[in-house]
């Protein structure tokens, strides 16, 4: 028969287990932060993004309109001139 490990042994190995598994959880847990982190930035470009967007639709011209008023005095043009004649 053969005898068991002593206390101590065994009170070590489970200090080098809580320890490699404190490190492990510390790595997991810097891992975590970092994506938190780039999520917040990825959420601070999407709204940046949204923004500069939204400006530049309310900040273009309205081209259908100004084709239509363009048609509108090129008519009114052809009128009057051929009026005149």
């Amino acid at each position: 028969m053969t005898q068991p490990p002593p206390t101590e042994s065994v009170a070590v190995e489970l200090e080098k287990l809580r320890g490699t598994m404190a490190e492990g959880f510390a790595r997991v847990d810097g891992a975590l932060a970092l994506l938190v982190q780039r999520g917040d930035q990825t959420d601070r470009q999407l709204a940046d993004h949204d923004q500069r967007l939204d400006t530049l639709e309310r900040s273009r011209w309205p081209l259908p309109s100004v084709a239509a008023l363009v048609g509108a005095v090129g008519l009114i043009l052809s009128v009057w001139q051929f009026a005149t004649n």
